[in-house]
């Protein structure tokens, strides 16, 4: 595979980025020709120690909402998943892998729109990085907001969906919706009703969220 390539991929593509902690794994793919829009997003996967890759079914059903809306993806492993290199930093090196990723983007890509997404995990990650980042749209599910930090973050100057299913066994949905509360109109807290943390039976449902609530916001 190739090693931090000077173009976005045309067609879905496995490839490694050099990152803080050695070589990052990525996986990146295109929408349909003639559908492109001048965007790519960046998602990250669940928890390292609890067997969250990048090709976890959450995150895959947002690459491809995404991608049929026209933007460009790229999913990537955290720092000692499967190929990426390095060890689990309990948020702080994950966010360093992402910000590496980032800027492999904004080099190939210029002139894109940036989107984050993350899911569990994953979205503190997101999170954490748009702190920093002109991100245009930013999309959480399932936030574990009582595991990390999030009180502590500031929300992002964009449009942020947060998804969150009522009957997750992870992570407790009445302390997101807490968290959500207290944001007041800076999130988009849709909640999806009979849904556990993994979106069981629900994925195509989820499919259909995404894709209708951040359509408004494509560049």
């Amino acid at each position: 595979m190739e090693t931090d390539p000077a173009k976005f991929p045309s067609d879905a593509c496995e490839f490694f980025l050099t990152g803080p902690a050695g070589r990052i794994e990525c996986l990146a793919d295109v929408p349909e020709a003639g559908k492109e829009r001048p965007a790519t997003a960046v998602l990250c996967h669940p928890h390292p120690q609890h067997s969250g890759t990048m090709r976890n079914k959450v995150v895959t059903i947002m690459e491809r909402s995404l991608r049929e809306l026209g933007l460009r993806t790229v999913r990537f492993n955290f720092r000692g998943v499967n190929e990426s290199e390095g060890e689990f930093d309990d948020g702080e090196g994950e966010t360093e892998d992402l910000l590496a990723v980032v800027e492999w983007v904004r080099k190939v890509r210029p002139d894109d729109d940036l989107w984050l997404g993350g899911f569990s995990f994953g979205s503190y990650i997101a999170l954490k990085a748009a702190q920093d980042l002109p991100v245009r749209q930013l999309i959480s599910i399932a936030p574990p907001v009582e595991r990390y930090g999030f009180a502590d973050l500031q929300p992002p100057n964009c449009p942020w969906l947060v998804v969150q299913g009522d009957e997750d066994e992870v992570v407790s949905p009445e302390a997101v919706f807490d968290w959500a509360e207290k944001l007041g109109q800076d999130a988009d807290l849709v909640t999806m009703e009979g849904t556990g943390h993994f979106f069981h039976r629900r994925l195509m449902d989820l499919r259909g969220l995404i894709k209708n609530h951040v359509q408004p916001n494509l560049p």
